[in-house]
């Protein structure tokens, strides 16, 4: 385990009651579980949920608000709480922690998130703990990362983790809920995230969460493509962290064999905000995600938004299945007009700077 680089995710429901404010004995206990894992030589990140849930008894709501500006409110109060208790409990393992808030807008300016990252590895050099969290008291989207499991896997495929581990309160991924089926089957490996695995995935569990086993699926789908192996499961007993990592943990594996991806690619796929859809047929798809091909304009049958060169488009089947996202070398109105055509016919009917729509340099697969 020395130098192997791991991500943790804990939620807002194994951290805090149902009632709200903060569970010192848990806290305390995912302490000494990181602990452990940090003094056997792992560069420990932890993502972590709670600012909100934290927070908005001690500001005196009587339930987890649901207006944004009332959780702001809570967050701005629990998020100084929720620091202040990780680090009274690694300090007692000789352990620095430190706080990083993100948001969405961060991971979609490439300087910003550069400038994270830089953060990030400087930390881990100096062989602290970065504790990140959304920074809920500036998000206008309503919290949008899904309790924190969608950031969770963008911080580890940003960092080139070898392991995202999700803590959550079930033991895994089964076939039904296994709370209302006692038959239900837990599957123990994922190798590839289909829409029959999607479709087993329920909603949330918890009043105090936000995420459900949607979200962390999802979030296990981006860690893979990301080259990033994750688990899914939970961590209640001493050890259970440690076990999660060897292999025989409580919880269900995502394995991949993809390599991880440069920041350029995972901007592109995971953090840039397109600005329209290409639709391709079926060939162009098949180039595009198996032939290592750049698409042309003949393999273009449909434009939506507006768009200009230089700008991340998202490309879709015929279907409207996400094929990737690419820089578009075209406006929206040249791609339509050249949409069907061939090169040669293109080159004499519209003036652009490069036959590709968009280059396979400047392209991302999301299959």
């Amino acid at each position: 385990m020395v130098s192997e680089r791991i991500v943790v995710k804990i939620g807002s429901s194994s951290l805090t009651s149902d009632e709200g404010g903060l569970n010192r004995e848990r806290i305390a206990f995912f302490a000494s579980e990181l602990a452990a894992l940090h003094n056997k030589g792992a560069n420990v990140i932890l993502v972590t949920s709670g600012a909100v849930a934290a927070g908005f008894r001690q500001i005196g709501y009587t339930a987890r608000p649901k207006a944004l500006h009332e959780k702001q409110a809570a967050a701005a109060v629990g998020q100084a709480l929720l620091m202040q208790a990780y680090q009274e409990a690694l300090s007692g393992y000789g352990i620095v922690a430190a706080q990083i808030l993100l948001t969405r807008s961060d991971f979609s300016n490439r300087k910003r998130i550069q400038n994270a990252l830089m953060t990030i590895e400087e930390l881990l050099r100096l062989r602290t703990i970065p504790i990140i969290n959304e920074n809920d008291t500036v998000s206008t989207d309503e919290l949008k990362f899904g309790d924190n499991d969608h950031l969770s896997s963008l911080v580890a495929a940003m960092t080139k983790a070898e392991q995202l581990v999700i803590i959550t309160d079930m033991d895994g991924l089964y076939t039904e809920d296994p709370r209302k089926n006692p038959e239900a089957i837990k599957i123990e490996r994922v190798d590839q995230i289909s829409e029959d695995i999607m479709s087993v995935a329920g909603g949330s569990g918890s009043s105090v969460g936000t995420g459900g086993m949607r979200s962390k699926i999802e979030a296990a789908r981006i860690a893979m493509r990301g080259g990033v192996h994750a688990f899914i499961g939970s961590v209640q007993q001493p050890g259970d962290l440690q076990l999660a990592l060897s292999g025989n943990g409580k919880g269900t594996y995502f394995d991949t064999k993809l390599d991880s991806l440069p920041m350029k690619k995972q901007w592109l796929g995971f953090h840039s905000m397109p600005k329209g859809r290409i639709i391709v047929d079926k060939g162009a798809e098949d180039a595009l995600l198996s032939g290592g091909k750049s698409l042309l304009p003949a393999g273009v049958r449909g434009i939506e938004g507006d768009f200009h060169p230089g700008d991340v488009v998202e490309v879709v089947s015929l279907e409207g299945a996400p094929v990737g996202r690419g820089v578009v070398n075209y406006t929206a109105w040249q791609a339509q007009a050249a949409a069907g055509l061939g090169s040669e016919e293109v080159s004499r009917r519209i003036d652009v700077n490069r036959i590709e729509v968009i280059h396979r340099d400047e392209w991302v697969s999301l299959r």
